[in-house]
């Protein structure tokens, strides 16, 4: 951060500074509130910290890395004097700050920083760019042909990078190229179309996929520390994969029914394909090398719990550590550190380290009675009281611009409601299973989702465009849920 002491501040820093006081006065506003009955001192604390983190968040007044930091140390300055349990000893700084970095220490992190060591590998060799180009080349150029080939191009990434910004970032130049080779404009209505299709395409992805968004990873460690058990990655593939299917289905029809992209003569973009794959030249060795251990990764991953006794932090970390040995791998560890997102991996462990205060101090319990539970869910249906989780997960998506946030918020409390449901503990599991899909619904606004921002920064689409498609994308994903929850799910076991 640069500071000048001359020129007046910017009115964006203004701005964000005023949200950060707003954030603080909130926190100090809810500690100095009487405790409610039933919500511990320290549950207190868990929830100001709560509020805190969501204005931060949604106003992005800090980076992700600094809100982390800021988390931390108002949880030990909340924390010290009050015990973490009730009838527990109070604490000091030393304790409050450990119960504040279990996050730290969570595999769930490791895993999330493994994973973005991949997407690294692949930038660094040009193997993302060589498979987009690959495919879209194979698919061929018209209206469906290009849409299908975009969220192809989704689907066949987001195997490997587990970074939807990484992802998208891949992918938008080649959409890009293939408008500009087509001699339309960026903002045509075949830009806005494939630039559309891409974000979108990516938060569908991100829930098929277990390693495919830091959201997935972070909601799986909350339910691995409450119900004692976790989804493997083929057990997670195959329970979205209906959810997944139906997604597609409906994002290929909006695209072309509400944006109905113009496509000339195909030649001049097909011929600029072959150039720029020709450009490539051959695959190197370095290439082959990381094909091999993605693939390696892909099958010890969709055979976990099958074929071997490891998780998917571990085959990930021994993928990784094969990848940074000499003449065997394709990079040191000095060109990958350059490129990690390191602020992405503080905010996941300090997320994670929130979460589990919610739970630990009974906060998330009390919060979700006193919002969830007066509702009277328990005596509906399973398939309606998902509904309404998921509606609630939707609206609420409408202010996060972060997942990852998002989950850390959310998933806790729909646990704890979750465990008040007259279901049994693995119906419970399952509706929370299926409430870490809904996180990655970012699909009306563009500021829901930093790959949604990515493609809004080409200029190829209005924020009404992308608002029709999304908003029909999730009203569908919404009724698809319903209907999934009371056919398909329960017969596989999931509820």
């Amino acid at each position: 951060m640069s500071f000048n002491f001359i020129s007046p501040p910017e009115p964006d820093s203004n701005r964000k500074l005023v949200w950060l006081f707003v954030a603080i006065a909130l926190y100090l506003g809810v500690l100095f509130l009487p405790t409610p009955t039933g919500l511990t001192a320290s549950g207190q604390v868990a929830l100001g910290l709560l509020v805190f983190v969501i204005v931060l968040w949604i106003s992005e007044c800090v980076s992700p890395a600094t809100s982390a930091i800021l988390l931390v140390g108002f949880a030990v300055l909340g924390l010290m004097g009050k015990p973490l349990r009730a009838g527990g000893p109070p604490m000091n700084s030393t304790a409050a700050l450990t119960s504040m970095l279990t996050g730290f220490s969570s595999t769930a992190v490791l895993l999330v920083a493994a994973a973005l060591f991949l997407a690294v590998a692949l930038k660094l060799t040009g193997l993302d760019r060589r498979v987009a180009l690959l495919v879209m080349s194979k698919v061929g150029i018209s209206r469906s042909r290009l849409i299908l080939g975009a969220m192809l191009v989704g689907f066949v990434l987001a195997l490997f990078i587990p970074s939807a910004t990484a992802r998208v970032g891949a992918v938008i130049p080649i959409m890009a190229g293939i408008v500009a080779a087509l001699g339309l404009p960026a903002a045509s209505s075949l830009g806005a179309t494939l630039m559309i299709v891409t974000a979108a395409a990516c938060s569908v992805f991100n829930m098929a996929v277990k390693t495919g968004a830091a959201q997935n990873i972070i909601s799986l460690n909350f339910m691995q520390q409450s119900f004692g058990h976790t989804v493997t990655w083929g057990g997670w593939f195959v329970t979205a994969l209906p959810f997944t299917i139906g997604m597609c289905v409906v994002l290929y029809v909006a695209a072309l029914l509400i944006l109905r992209p113009d496509v000339p003569a195909k030649e001049e973009a097909e011929a600029r394909l072959r150039e720029e794959l020709a450009k490539l030249g051959p695959v190197s060795a370095v290439e082959w090398r990381l094909m091999s251990v993605a693939l390696l990764l892909l099958v010890l991953w969709s055979t976990e719990g099958m074929l071997h006794p490891f998780d998917t932090t571990t085959t990930t970390q021994l993928g990784i550590a094969l990848l940074l040995m000499p003449r065997i791998g394709v990079m040191h560890w000095a060109q990958a550190e350059k490129l990690i997102p390191w602020g992405t991996v503080v905010l996941f462990a300090a997320g994670i380290s929130l979460g589990t205060l919610m739970s630990t101090t009974g906060a998330a319990a009390w919060l979700a009675q006193a919002t969830l539970g007066q509702l009277g869910l328990g005596a509906l249906p399973v398939f309606m009281v998902v509904g309404a989780l998921s509606l609630f997960s939707i609206v609420l998506h409408l202010g996060f611009a972060s997942a990852t946030g998002l989950a850390s918020t959310l998933i806790p409390i729909m646990i704890a409601f979750a465990n008040t449901l007259p279901y049994g503990r693995e119906t419970a599991f399952g509706i929370v299973l299926i409430q870490s899909f809904v996180v990655s619904f970012g699909f009306v606004l563009p500021t829901n989702a930093p790959q949604n921002m990515l493609c809004y920064g080409t200029g190829s689409f209005t924020i009404a465009q992308f608002a029709k498609v999304g908003t029909v994308v999730t009203i569908a994903g919404l009724l698809l849920i319903v209907l999934l929850s009371a056919t398909v799910w329960p017969m596989m076991g999931v509820l």
